[in-house]
């Protein structure tokens, strides 16, 4: 099968790999009908992944049907749709057990699918602990509807439950890019008072508009001063960094209120400052760090109710043979990109 491979930094080769096959009992094999293109993916082409191991099949995002399965598997069997998700976690460590399934100390923990081991930019991929790491698709919801569930959904939907949004606050998202937009869409299930969102993209800026006119759009250079003018105690009291952008970790705690809780999502390519003495006072409390991924079920359940759609942000489709093509757009932003869905013919 042909697989979409990491071979060094700034470089992916399609190159001929083995279909992968049950190696442990934990283990399914899924045939992928549909895979997209992820941030993530490129932060490994650019080298600011120091785990990524080169020869691997890149690629986490993704839903397909359930080829094998191992001895062990019960909650998924042969023909289940399923979403493939990002981290791959055994449930039973001392992390798994208390929901931080990002930290999962067995060696295939965490993000490994398309990063440390095979990934889901092929036509089919192995995924360990499958009772843990596939999720069944309601059959009222299509591969597109659950395409974003396993990895960006399910990091919006983690950034909004751990920054404790109550319907009085007001909420600024920094970013309004894929990540972003799956973030709004988690935001907006706890109604609170006010959302405001930060975007230097005057695309991705009538996008939000456009879908979401409820929301208060603002760029960077003024997003401080009307943040700080809208929100009633002297800033946001809830701020969620999506961009990682230059400065935007800066404007994430400058924007938020005394007292607030900043929530820092976004992957950077370099070192952040913590301006330790320039904050001194207004007592944040900071959370940071990459999803904890078990509310796939929840977030299935949302979409199947129409409480959720991500599928406006599918703005291109391209057969695996053009996935090249692709990265290319993807990368450079053009053709008012927000995501691209890769088919496998």
């Amino acid at each position: 099968m042909k697989a979409l491979t990491y071979i060094r930094k700034g470089r992916f080769e399609i190159i001929e790999k083995d279909k992968p096959k049950v190696v442990e009992a934990t283990d399914a094999v899924v045939r992928v009908t549909l895979s997209s293109i992820c941030t993530s993916d490129l932060h490994i082409k650019h080298g600011s992944v120091p785990r990524a191991v080169p020869g691997i099949t890149v690629g986490h995002e993704m839903v397909g049907v359930v080829e094998s399965v191992g001895e062990a598997v019960s909650k998924a069997k042969p023909g289940d749709r399923v979403v493939v998700n990002v981290e791959t976690f055994c449930g039973e460590c001392f992390f798994c057990q208390h929901g931080w399934v990002n930290n999962c100390t067995d060696p295939n923990g965490g993000w490994a699918l398309g990063c440390r081991i095979d990934g889901g930019q092929t036509e089919f991929v192995r995924v360990p602990f499958a009772d843990n790491g596939l999720t069944k698709i309601p059959d009222n919801v299509s591969d597109e509807q659950a395409l974003f569930v396993g990895d960006i959904l399910a990091t919006g939907y983690w950034a909004a439950k751990i920054s404790e949004i109550g319907e009085d606050d007001t909420v600024l998202i920094i970013g309004a890019g894929p990540t972003g937009l799956c973030t709004l869409q988690c935001v907006r299930l706890y109604d609170p008072k006010r959302i405001i969102v930060c975007e230097k993209d005057a695309v991705r800026q009538e996008f939000v508009k456009s879908h979401y006119s409820d929301v208060v759009v603002v760029s960077p250079e003024v997003c401080l001063e009307k943040t700080l003018r809208l929100s009633e105690h002297g800033g946001a009291d809830r701020v969620i960094e999506v961009a990682g952008a230059e400065d935007t970790f800066q404007l994430a705690w400058q924007a938020a209120r005394s007292n607030a809780i900043v929530t820092v999502v976004a992957l950077y390519d370099k070192p952040q400052v913590l301006p330790l003495p320039n904050m001194y006072g207004k007592n944040l409390t900071f959370k940071t760090g990459g999803v904890d991924g078990c509310d796939c079920e929840e977030i299935l359940k949302l979409i199947s109710e129409g409480k959720i759609d991500t599928t406006p942000l599918i703005t291109h489709t391209f057969p695996f043979s053009q996935i090249e093509e692709a990265y290319d757009l993807f990368e450079n932003r053009r053709d008012n990109v927000i995501k691209v869905a890769i088919t496998p013919h």
